[in-house]
């Protein structure tokens, strides 16, 4: 062991932890710590015993016994945390344009659950009715998603602006939604779209932005 290392373990003993873990991140400037975890025996519970005068005893009634309970010290930094979550969504690819040509696409593939703006109404032309639509759309999810209304330049760039923020999914607009009731949902990670009925809408994305859909993600 080193001399560092048997200063360290020492010190651990000295003020009551038997044990220590930490919890490092890759980030972009490499491996950081990103939270501490300590085993602090009954050492922290035993100390305010003794000078609150108050016990700090647990009876399990299985065994007949009473004992200090032992603390595990977990910590983590708000700020740290905050970074490695920007810094795992943050994603520069090459993808092709309408034309064909390949271009720069930044996105933030943060969970849904965790963007800040779920979604994205866009009407894909400012004429013929289409923004009424989207309004009307945009109305009826607002207070059940915190979502963004949006008919400025072309579709292609809106759809660019709300992958650098992390938006997950778009709603567009189209001549279709006034013939059908439809709109086309497109997927921020995968560029996929797919029309989906209107009266469907809040039941698809309320699955979409489930915990169980980030499990499922997950498995």
């Amino acid at each position: 062991m080193s001399e560092l290392n048997k200063t360290a373990s020492e010190l651990m003993v000295q003020f009551g932890a038997n044990a220590a873990t930490d919890i490092e991140f890759d980030f972009p400037i490499g491996f950081k710590e990103v939270e501490g975890i300590h085993s602090r025996t009954d050492f922290d519970l035993s100390q305010h015993q003794k000078f609150s005068g108050k016990k700090m005893q647990y009876f399990e009634s299985e065994t007949d016994e009473r004992f200090i309970p032992y603390v595990v010290e977990t910590s983590i930094g708000l700020d740290r945390t905050f970074l490695m979550v920007l810094s795992h969504a943050f994603h520069e690819e090459m993808v092709p344009d309408a034309n064909g040509k390949l271009e720069e696409r930044i996105l933030l593939k943060l969970a849904p659950v965790l963007a800040p703006v779920k979604l994205a109404i866009l009407p894909l032309v400012k004429k013929d009715g289409l923004p009424e639509i989207g309004m009307k759309i945009f109305n009826e999810l607002k207070f059940k998603f915190n979502c963004k209304y949006e008919e400025k330049d072309s579709i292609g760039r809106r759809y660019r602006r709300q992958d650098a923020i992390g938006t997950p999914f778009c709603i567009t607009v189209d001549h279709q939604t006034t013939q059908d009731e439809t709109v086309t949902i497109r997927y921020r990670d995968s560029m996929k779209q797919e029309r989906i009925k209107l009266p469907k809408l809040e039941t698809v994305l309320t699955g979409e932005l489930s915990f169980k859909k980030l499990l499922q993600s997950l498995q």
